[in-house]
């Protein structure tokens, strides 16, 4: 038998704007997400206002698709989904 594997990539444009809205989010679904990977761009003297998250999701493909339509609907957020 073979698993699937669905990996959700989500791009917030103003992570101080929007952070606290897709962790709301993330939080109301965590039973929905295998493994979570945070990623934006710092230095020693510059913070990104941007970031990027991976989720690789698990569970119902209901609660996925709620997951990814409460997501969609924050302003500044952008996502892409990957089927394998």
């Amino acid at each position: 038998m073979e698993n699937n594997h669905t990996i959700l990539g989500i791009k917030i444009t103003d992570r101080i704007k929007e952070a606290g809205e897709v962790q709301r989010v993330l939080t109301r679904y965590g039973c929905s997400i295998k493994t979570r990977l945070g990623l934006h761009e710092v230095s020693d003297d510059y913070c990104s206002s941007s970031g990027l998250i991976l989720l690789e999701l698990t569970g119902p493909a209901d609660d996925q698709a709620k997951l990814h339509d409460e997501l969609v609907k924050i302003p500044g957020v952008i996502t892409r989904r990957m089927d394998f």
